[in-house]
């Protein structure tokens, strides 16, 4: 399995809280929806569409897979079923078995050599949405093997970022590029391999 990020960042690289006011606080967050503005870019539905039926499940950190789960359970939509029927593996300390959302899997203990391990495994793609925290433990480790951003035309200037201050410097490859009618740019990354 090849794990991929998609996620929605700002130009400065912000991504708490794009779906709603309330989706993210921490810190003081003011700025929640930041997204919601384009939220019908039919390029953005369609490549998340694309990709999101394409693959074999979810990879979470325990924030995002209780957001996700506390948000769309409530809500009528076809990604209710679809969310409901994926394999999801979530990474936490905190959690215990049994989770609430069915085809969960808890990932405990050693997250990177639990990840190393599912990506070993033959099937399609994992993708990992939200979970920050998860993305910054795994990147630098060679774990994650491609990023799709929604880049939004905006900056908030405060927010959580998708790579903090600190992150260890890391080379990414251009991979495929797409301006949307909104503005938003669906750009595609490949970590760079040191040997590379």
């Amino acid at each position: 399995m090849r794990i991929v990020v998609i996620n929605h960042v700002t130009l400065d690289g912000v991504m708490q809280g794009p779906g709603r006011s309330d989706e993210d606080t921490r810190d003081g967050f003011a700025h929640g929806g930041w997204a919601a503005e384009r939220a019908g870019d039919e390029a953005v539905t369609r490549e998340w569409g694309r990709r999101l039926s394409a693959g074999s499940g979810y990879l979470l950190g325990r924030r995002t897979y209780q957001d996700v789960l506390a948000y769309w359970n409530t809500q009528d939509s076809p990604f209710r079923d679809a969310l409901d029927n994926a394999p999801k593996y979530v990474a936490s300390s905190t959690l215990t078995e049994p989770l609430p959302w069915p085809h969960s899997t808890l990932l405990g203990g050693d997250v990177p050599s639990a990840v190393a391990e599912l990506r070993n495994t033959p099937g399609g793609d994992l993708h990992i949405m939200g979970s920050g925290a998860l993305i910054r433990s795994l990147t630098p480790l060679g774990l994650i093997d491609e990023f799709v951003l929604c880049v939004h035309p905006v900056v908030l200037g405060t927010g959580r970022r998708l790579f903090a201050e600190g992150f260890a410097s890391t080379a990414f490859h251009l991979t495929d590029a797409t301006p949307t009618a909104t503005g938003i740019v669906i750009a595609g990354y490949r970590p760079r391999l040191p040997h590379a």
